[in-house]
């Protein structure tokens, strides 16, 4: 093309000098010109066609989605996945962010937690080398401190293996078939002491007492009773009372458990799932809590394919309820 539009300009301006020189100029620019197209197509544009078709051919081995076809335009189709990869990788990164904060969360919580029950058992072991250990009386007193301190730290160590292993995966589950009726009872009888002690009553609601078969984790499901019941005594009220109901879903059964408590703030409802949330930290910590027995919940639940929900209205109570499939739904 360039040489073509060269000759014809030549051929006019024969003769004519001012022309010649015009002409000269142009045939200069022309040739200029088809240089460097000549440099960007011999040693840029198929270069970068070789590597990108290189890199088709080597995802069409790679992957598992079927080959790649080379496209016409492949500088365009370079800088798409380019971006495509920069949006991949900022995403990635922002996760990682959100996952180190996520861990550097857990280790302050899991090191705060352990804090409180290590330097009272040290506290009262050199109170009693330090002469304690005399008066029988103080020594008493002292050693069920620490061991009270002790069962605590006991207590955060298992709920964090539990949680480590549900949050694994790798949580094995025993399916059976159980009535639900059975395993509350067993439940009532296990936490009874603690609701004695604030003389809180515990009791299956009128017309939920007949037997209810559910097929789940037996023993899961057992520890998810536990927690719940023992968080209604926790934040119960001093004579005060805990309802079950058990209604028929069709393919389901939901359990809730109901309390005339203190009540929460709506403002923490979306987080009380949360490893070592506590909503009053001074009255769960003296009751006893590790602050994960509703996250145990929730992790249990969720292996068993339901979800727990929560209403609650400060100084009413509260309400958590959850699912549970039927046999053969």
């Amino acid at each position: 093309m360039v040489s073509a539009i060269l000759v014809a300009g030549l051929a006019y301006g024969l003769g004519n000098p001012q022309s010649e020189v015009m002409l000269l100029g142009a045939a200069t620019g022309a040739l200029v010109l088809g240089m460097v197209y000549f440099i960007i197509n011999y040693f840029i544009y198929r270069k970068i066609k070789k590597i990108y078709k290189t890199i088709c051919s080597t995802k069409a081995i790679v992957g598992s989605e079927g080959s790649y076809l080379l496209n016409e335009d492949p500088i365009g189709q370079v800088y798409d996945e380019v971006q495509q990869w920069s949006k991949e990788q900022t995403s990635k990164k922002e996760e990682a962010d959100q996952l180190e904060k996520y861990r550097k969360d857990f280790l302050g919580n899991v090191s705060h937690e352990l804090k409180t029950p290590i330097f009272n058992i040290q506290g009262y072991i050199h109170t009693l080398l330090d002469g304690a250990m005399d008066d029988p009386e103080a020594s008493l007193n002292f050693l069920k401190k620490a061991a009270r301190s002790a069962d605590r730290m006991e207590a955060l160590v298992k709920d964090l293996l539990i949680i480590s292993e549900l949050e694994s995966g790798s949580v094995k589950m025993d399916w059976e078939n159980f009535d639900l009726q059975e395993l509350l009872q067993d439940v009532f009888d296990s936490v009874d002491h603690k609701a004695r002690q604030r003389s809180i009553q515990i009791q299956v609601k009128a017309g939920c007492r007949a037997p209810f078969m559910v097929r789940a984790d037996r023993k899961k499901i057992r520890q998810v009773l536990v927690n719940l019941l023992s968080n209604s005594i926790y934040y119960g009220n001093d004579h005060g009372l805990t309802q079950v109901g058990v209604y028929d879903m069709d393919r389901q059964f939901l359990v809730e458990i109901s309390d005339n408590g203190l009540g929460i703030d709506a403002e923490h409802l979306s987080r009380l799932f949360e490893r070592f949330y506590r909503v009053d930290k001074g009255r769960s910590r003296s009751e006893g809590g590790t602050g994960l027995g509703l996250a145990i919940v929730k992790h249990m639940l969720e292996v068993h394919g339901q979800t727990i929900h929560v209403r609650s209205s400060v100084g009413v109570g509260s309400t958590f309820g959850f699912t549970l499939d039927k046999p053969n739904a």
